[in-house]
């Protein structure tokens, strides 16, 4: 894998501060996500670089492995290891391999690592899996309500996934062998996919279950009468009972959310109704709430 920059990849210093590398990692990735750019390949593969850079950068034990060993960071718990090891090894007299680096050129020590190690006159490879990648991915609510299909890439490499109707705002999924090259014949790294499901600006959603609010003109509440309502399977028409309260709710059975990978079920929808009160009234419709108001009383 190529050498990244993340540093100079997400414009910043290497000594910013954590604030610094959220807000530039968010206005990067505003500019070049995949809804904003969808024909544009090498936008594609940019946001990629920079969700790896943030999550790298963000996690400060992750960072300080970046920053001492550069772009073998991933292999540094592996480095230390081997070189207390052979440290060890030759204290008690046993045979240090030539050519072994202990500072200033790490990439060839991990060259003299997996190809060339030593020990007690034996040849040896050391076998390294690939790192793990992670990725965020932005639906509408919309969206997760259907399975749907998408096409990422990962290192210039398309992966088409298929997103299951019903996927949970936070949730992550793994796509096996989609991360980093692993090294002298190592299993590739994994691909954690995390999802951001954002509301309807109109329905909001609560594990399976939708809620949303409906204007309700003041004659219906009063008389009754039947309303059509928007849902996410389409216009469904509603009964409404007379003198319905304001604040008033109702539930709709098996019209809210699909359920993760349960085909066929749904949660519920619950609707509270809010009663408008009529403005710009004529001077009969006054003198009628008048008259209504002293038979009332």
């Amino acid at each position: 894998m190529d050498f990244i920059d993340y540093y100079k990849l997400l414009g910043i210093s290497r000594s910013a501060t954590t604030k610094e590398i959220k807000n530039a990692y968010r206005k990067l990735a505003r500019k070049y996500h995949p809804d904003l750019n969808p024909l544009d390949k090498d936008a594609n593969k940019k946001f990629q670089q920079i969700n790896e850079a943030n999550e790298v950068l963000s996690d400060p034990e992750k960072r300080r492995k970046y920053d001492q060993y550069g772009k073998d960071w991933q292999y540094s718990e592996q480095f230390e290891k081997e070189k207390s090891s052979r440290e060890h090894f030759a204290g008690n007299g046993g045979e240090r391999s030539s050519g072994m680096k202990t500072e200033g050129d790490f990439s060839d020590f991990f060259e003299s690592l997996f190809g060339r190690a030593t020990r007690s006159g034996r040849s040896s490879q050391v076998i390294y899996r690939g790192q793990d990648y992670t990725a965020e991915l932005h639906l509408g609510l919309i969206d997760a309500f259907k399975t749907t299909r998408q096409t990422l890439t990962v290192n210039g490499k398309n992966i088409r996934i298929t997103i299951p109707a019903g996927i949970e705002n936070g949730q992550t999924i793994k796509i096996s062998g989609h991360g980093g090259k692993g090294a002298n014949g190592g299993p590739d790294g994994d691909l954690y996919i995390t999802f951001s499901v954002a509301d309807d600006p109109k329905i909001k959603r609560s594990g399976n279950d939708l809620f949303t609010k409906v204007n309700l003109d003041l004659y219906t509440a009063i008389l009754g009468g039947e309303i059509t309502i928007d849902t996410l399977t389409g216009k469904v028409k509603l009964k409404v009972k007379p003198e319905t309260q304001n604040g008033t709710k109702i539930k709709l059975k098996g019209k809210g959310f699909p359920v993760y990978k349960r085909e066929g079920q749904f949660g519920d929808l619950y609707i509270t109704y809010e009663v408008s009160i009529p403005t710009n009234l004529s001077e009969k419709q006054k003198a009628l709430f008048a008259e209504l108001s002293e038979i009332k009383a």
